[in-house]
């Protein structure tokens, strides 16, 4: 079974290209963020002829998730419980696999701007809520994977200059305590299960070449929980699609389970 999650930054402008990336890559489920369009202009018949049943949770201009499925889902919930916020960056299903249930969170994390601003403000009770929620969501389901563009590089190998971004948004102590606060629950970064090549990243600027010099970030991740941890098979970054005319600045993760 392969997972997969992608930041499409703009699904009206990038539709093509995930269709063009599924049929390549025909994942079981996959997390999108930063669809950038409402409920109504999700593109459901387009994607279920590509085999996809699909749940969305939109906003105009701004945010919006999805998850795409293999299978039908069940359990759906939008945001976090608990925890009012006009932006669109949570959708949470249920699976039914053949090894079981398997719970899949779909997170668009808040960026934050810079610290001591209001919206690194946001971030942090953000954060926090989402902490409590799948301490919870953990205890119902032991069999979760949490995915996303989390906006937080947990290590300085994460980031392409680790030293010159040191404590902006990002790489601050509090974004990475948050990170790590995550994984005590009782979740595992799949991606770090595996030897990977050094300065391994999902995100880069288009700005002043950052893909053609490497200048990015590994901010869009794969968390599995305990009982999943041992079933991991491999996790990987595909770049192919950031070479695409127009493409987003983010790649998809993909993992795989046995």
């Amino acid at each position: 079974m392969q997972i997969a999650t992608w930041n499409v930054n703009s699904l009206s402008v990038r539709l093509p290209q995930l269709l063009a990336w599924l049929e390549t890559n025909p994942v079981d489920a996959i997390g999108l963020q930063e669809l950038k369009l409402v409920d109504e202009k999700f593109p459901h018949d387009a994607l279920q002829a590509a085999g996809y049943h699909a749940l969305a949770f939109g906003q105009k201009t701004y945010n919006g998730v999805a998850i795409l499925s293999r299978t039908p889902l069940r359990d759906v919930v939008r945001n976090i419980p608990g925890h009012e916020d006009a932006q669109a960056r949570v959708i949470a299903a249920t699976l039914d696999t053949p090894q079981g249930p398997l719970r899949l969170i779909n997170c668009y994390f808040v960026n934050g701007q810079a610290p001591g601003t209001e919206k690194f403000e946001y971030k942090m009770l953000w954060l926090a809520a989402l902490h409590r929620w799948v301490k919870e969501e953990l205890l119902a389901h032991p069999r979760l994977v949490l995915v996303g563009d989390f906006n937080v590089a947990p290590e300085d190998r994460d980031s392409f200059d680790p030293v010159g971004l040191k404590d902006t948004i990002h790489h601050t102590v509090e974004e990475r305590a948050h990170f790590q606060s995550l994984l005590q629950l009782g979740l595992t970064d799949a991606y770090r299960m595996f030897d990977q090549p050094e300065k391994s990243f999902s995100w880069w600027d288009y700005r002043m070449l950052g893909f053609q010099k490497n200048r990015g970030l590994r901010i869009d991740h794969i968390l599995v929980s305990d009982d999943l941890k041992g079933s991991v098979q491999a996790c990987t970054i595909d770049r192919a699609p950031r070479k695409n005319p127009q493409p987003s600045d983010h790649a998809p993760v993909v993992v795989t389970l046995g």
